[in-house]
């Protein structure tokens, strides 16, 4: 089972990231999930090589952009932006929501099952609402943790 709190802390989450391109969104995740193992840079350039082979946006404003790098174990970033930005999402609709992912070379099925329960969340206009409304990180990460939680258990039960 997908569990958030292993990915996310308050460092690796920001409600309402100003950011006024994909480029700079990307720049500034990658920024965040950095540390001494991983490079801000060598980040940044893995996420745009993945983006130039077609964009990670999903549509309804949602975009999980993601990357294989050399690392230990997986790591992500989620941010929202109070504004939309063009991120050239198959449906044409800007993004104001980005969890990004960044998998070890390795590591072959976690990141499935990541993408999946948030694939769910985020396919549900009234969790990207609520999450839209967020103004801090705790909010935005206690909503998302909410969701998938929700999500889960009517997996269990459905």
């Amino acid at each position: 089972m997908f569990d958030i709190d292993k990915l996310l802390n308050s460092d690796v989450v920001c409600a309402q990231m100003p950011a006024q391109s994909r480029k700079r969104a990307l720049q500034l995740m990658a920024e965040m999930v950095a540390d001494d193992q991983l490079n801000a840079d060598t980040l940044f350039d893995e996420l745009m090589v993945r983006e130039r082979l077609g964009s990670t946006g999903l549509g309804d404003g949602v975009a999980i952009p993601h990357c294989r790098v050399d690392c230990a174990q997986m790591r992500a970033c989620f941010v929202s932006l109070p504004e939309p930005i063009d991120y050239e999402a198959s449906d044409g609709q800007p993004v104001d929501l980005l969890f990004t992912l960044i998998v070890p070379m390795h590591e072959q099925h976690a990141h499935l099952e990541a993408l999946a329960a948030l694939s769910g969340v985020f396919a549900q206009p009234d969790n990207r609402q609520a999450l839209r409304c967020c103004e801090t990180a705790d909010s935005l990460k206690q909503s998302l943790k909410r969701q998938l939680l929700v999500n889960q258990t009517q997996a269990r039960n459905g």
